[in-house]
């Protein structure tokens, strides 16, 4: 009875150890990211027969944009053991949109970094980071033993077929523990055997024999795999390739002089070489929203030319230096002023005008294109536009954009005359009305024979918000302001 009753005593508290709770704790946000929600921290207290934990804070993979679903970790500020107080910079976070400094305003010491620097598609409220508090020793700090759904999905599909468990939440015993811990294994990984999920300590010893690879069927064992180059692969052609050779026959009188070559062996073999290039978060997100722009909103377009010759007149004579995109750019802000239906965007039922006047500027990366706002533009000289726009285009290049220096806008310029471009059309920034594809000014002969420098502007509109007569207003308006220079001086 006495030792029915010992074993009793330690199955509840080996599964007290296991199973792992949590309680939310309030007024841990990140400050990076106030403006679209806070991010609540989480403490975990683990108690074992054989060794105790300590109390830890959990660090979750933040949401730095509204429509950021993962992020790569860049660099991580703050090492092992370092303390940590309220506003220290914790890593820097790659989202979809920028690089983004993560900092919190937690006070401790950071005790484990769960996602080391260079990992990517971190998905957002993935454990990251462990903090302890103060006067805590951080080395005896656990790692949770239960997985999320996220790291489930990372698993190959030959693993996850057969692996025997679940659920998040692994029923291990202290000989497991043990072995977990001397080979450093992830339970997660492993088959379970044992009755309702439980990890058994044959499952880790088999484990451990094949190497780290799950149970699998002698049969399935035999099927020989081939791995692929790790940079480089091969892709058959699409071209017919040569079944046999073809029978012998008596050449005709036309054919008899003709000399046969024989195809050379890279042709034989119908093989293309190519090299994969990882794509960035950025040009991921950017490659997705396009395609549903183009799907889902109706685009019509309207082009006109603007003489330039006052313009150009009038930039020599000026003694700040200023760009031909900077009275583009305040142009535009001017006519969404005197046409302010055109200062809208979509809010999935209907149109939403805006009273302020902010000018997203397409500015291109190394990572991809990005889009910068020059807030209230219509309320700025160009000299300051022109400011403004070259510490934005700067910082948008170093990836040290903040979230509301990219986040909306009411209208978008895409200029690429300073390439050589004369016209061209953009696809539409939703949930953005319009955007204005703006070309390099290039010399025209008249029916006067006259040489007029001439910009060549196409209008992008979203036809369930701009119709063809409020474009065509918009774009008479914007035609005088850049034709008269002068006004917008003023």
């Amino acid at each position: 009875m006495a030792s029915r009753g010992w074993s009793a005593m330690v199955r509840r508290l080996q599964t007290t150890r296991c199973i792992r709770g949590t309680s939310p704790l309030g007024g841990g946000n990140y400050s990076a990211a106030k403006e679209i929600g806070s991010k609540v921290y989480r403490r975990s207290f683990m108690t074992s027969l054989f060794r105790h934990g300590v109390p830890t804070t959990q660090i979750l993979m933040p949401a730095l944009s509204p429509t950021m679903e993962e992020g790569t970790i860049v660099k991580w500020l703050k090492k092992e053991g370092d303390n940590v107080s309220p506003g220290d910079v914790l890593c820097e976070i790659e989202t979809d949109k920028a690089t983004i400094s993560m900092d919190t305003e937690e006070e401790g010491i950071l005790a484990k970094i769960i996602v080391p620097e260079g990992s990517t598609n971190v998905k957002i409220n993935k454990l990251i980071a462990l903090m302890v508090e103060e006067g805590v020793d951080y080395t005896q700090v656990e790692v949770p033993i239960d997985t999320d759904e996220s790291d489930k999905t990372e698993v190959s599909s030959d693993q996850s077929s057969s692996t025997g468990h679940s659920d998040t939440t692994v029923l291990i015993s202290p000989a497991v523990r043990l072995l977990l811990e001397t080979y450093q294994l992830n339970p997660g990984l492993i088959p379970a055997t044992g009755p309702k999920g439980r990890l058994l300590k044959g499952d880790v010893l088999r484990f451990v024999v094949q190497g780290g690879k799950p149970f699998t069927k002698p049969e399935e064992a035999k099927i020989p795999t081939q791995a692929a180059p790790p940079s480089e692969k091969y892709v058959q052609s699409a071209l017919p390739q040569p079944t046999a050779p073809p029978q012998k026959t008596k050449p005709s009188t036309q054919t008899r002089n003709t000399k046969l070559v024989s195809p050379k062996p890279s042709d034989a073999v119908g093989t293309t070489k190519y090299i994969d290039i990882p794509n960035t978060s950025m040009r991921s997100t950017i490659a997705k929203r396009l395609a549903e722009s183009k799907a889902t909103v109706p685009h019509t377009y309207a082009s006109t030319n603007c003489v330039m010759n006052n313009l150009i007149e009038l930039r020599k004579g000026l003694e700040v230096k200023v760009s031909i995109n900077d009275f583009v750019i305040k142009a535009a802000a001017l006519a969404l002023r005197q046409v302010p239906d055109m200062n809208a965007i979509w809010d999935g039922k209907e149109a939403q005008l805006l009273s302020d006047v902010d000018i997203s500027v397409a500015v291109a990366t190394d990572s991809g294109l990005i889009t910068p706002i020059v807030k209230t533009a219509d309320n700025l000289k160009v000299a300051e536009i022109s400011s403004v726009l070259k510490d934005l285009a700067s910082r948008a290049r170093e990836g040290k954009l903040k979230l509301h220096e990219f986040q909306g806008g009411s209208f978008t310029i895409s200029n690429l005359g300073m390439f050589g471009i004369t016209e061209f059309s953009a696809v539409i920034n939703p949930p953005q009305a319009c955007i204005m594809a703006v070309g390099g000014t290039h010399p025209v002969l008249t029916a006067v024979e006259e040489i007029q420098s001439v910009m060549t502007v196409t209008l992008s509109c979203d036809r369930r918000m701009v119709d063809d007569e409020l474009a065509a207003r918009w774009l008479e308006n914007f035609k005088k302001n850049i034709e008269n220079p002068s006004r917008l001086l003023l």
